[in-house]
């Protein structure tokens, strides 16, 4: 599914030697555990997702980590290597977006509470305002569409289950 013959940068690499890791990742496990696209089998999971969190950063390196919710319907997959989310004020401080307009890189991390699931992907965000938000997502003056560079599917250990308690009026 992928080419990734060196997907580390030299921090990582460097850490993996000092920690001793660097040969867990050999061919069969870089190409099991880092992919290009998002897999078939994982669409109607991430398009049913309910929630993620996305984490930006701005030109000088300081980082920002954001809540995205929305229900399902939030993640619209436009195909195996791009996917959009829409953007609503909130607060109006714009932390995630203006990070994104000096720096387009993006992580999302999707986690499913019910079964542990996890599931990172990282790529290049680009902002869509007024007629082509609102062609992806009705009433959303923003959209984020997300170019995947990376997708990452992590073991469940450590994810508490979580149930939801229904939402009071």
């Amino acid at each position: 599914m992928n080419d990734l013959d060196q997907p580390f940068h030299p921090g990582e690499v460097e850490a993996q030697r000092r920690w001793e890791t660097a040969e867990l990742w050999d061919t069969a496990r870089r190409r099991r555990l880092l992919w290009r696209e998002i897999p078939e089998t994982l669409h109607a999971r991430l398009e049913g997702a309910p929630f993620f969190f996305v984490a930006t950063s701005d030109d000088r390196g300081n980082c920002d980590c954001s809540f995205k919710g929305g229900g399902p319907g939030l993640i619209r997959l436009l195909g195996p290597r791009q996917f959009a989310f829409p953007d609503f004020a909130g607060n109006g401080a714009f932390m995630s977006l203006g990070n994104l307009l000096v720096n387009p890189s993006i992580g999302c991390l999707f986690i499913d509470f019910s079964d542990g699931s996890r599931l990172r992907i990282n790529g290049k965000a680009t902002i869509l305002e007024g007629p082509e938000a609102d062609s992806l997502f009705h009433d959303a003056p923003r959209a984020v569409v997300v170019d995947v560079e990376m997708v990452v599917p992590n073991c469940k250990a450590h994810v508490p289950k979580l149930a939801f308690a229904p939402q009071q009026p």
